[in-house]
């Protein structure tokens, strides 16, 4: 028995608009990977993702009509739907901050993207540098610890070690040039 070939895009498209729920679970079917990849790619979330998609094709449902394969293809008409529903969703979303008036009054401020970004790389540097601390050897960590983390001089840091003042200085140098080391390792590795 043969196949009858799946029905065109721009057919279903037409069924859609006059309310045929198999054309549009067809339809659904075929596309809805799609946008569900671009939303998720665009927003990071994938609860924004499933929201953005089926957000796009109950809009379809109500719009089908107005495709027009002159303008683009259907994956265009779909991601641009997407594209707008996504940018909104970021949009409503976007954190926001207390911060204090001089006069003592709370007011809120919208954290740019850029802000947030920033945020976002200075934890990463912290968790990496703090998991480069704990790779140090014993005796490295500690003078890294103590000297630069606890903010002890060299006296201080010697006196809790139990040793000279000249071993803290040359085990801090060297503990600091290991760090430096892993983080430059952690950045192209991450480029």
């Amino acid at each position: 028995m043969l196949e009858s070939p799946s029905p065109s895009d721009r057919d279903l498209l037409r069924r859609i608009a006059n309310r045929d729920e198999g054309a549009f679970l067809t339809f659904y079917r075929r596309h809805q990977g799609l946008v569900y990849r671009f939303a998720l790619q665009m927003s990071g979330k994938a609860e924004h993702a499933e929201e953005v998609t089926q957000d796009v094709f109950m809009q379809v449902m109500g719009s089908a009509k107005q495709y027009d394969a002159g303008r683009g293809s259907v994956a265009a008409f779909l991601i641009g739907i997407a594209r707008n529903l996504v940018l909104r969703s970021l949009e409503r979303d976007r954190p926001y901050v207390v911060l204090e008036d001089p006069d003592g009054e709370n007011t809120w401020r919208m954290v740019s993207e850029q802000d947030a970004l920033d945020d976002l790389t200075r934890q990463e540097r912290i968790e990496s540098l703090r998991k480069a601390v704990l790779a140090l050897p014993p005796a490295y960590r500690e003078v890294v610890v103590l000297c630069d983390l606890q903010e002890m001089d060299y006296a201080e840091a010697a006196d809790v070690l139990g040793c000279a003042m000249g071993t803290i200085r040359s085990r801090l140098h060297r503990a600091r040039a290991l760090l430096m080391e892993k983080m430059r390792a952690n950045e192209r590795v991450v480029v």
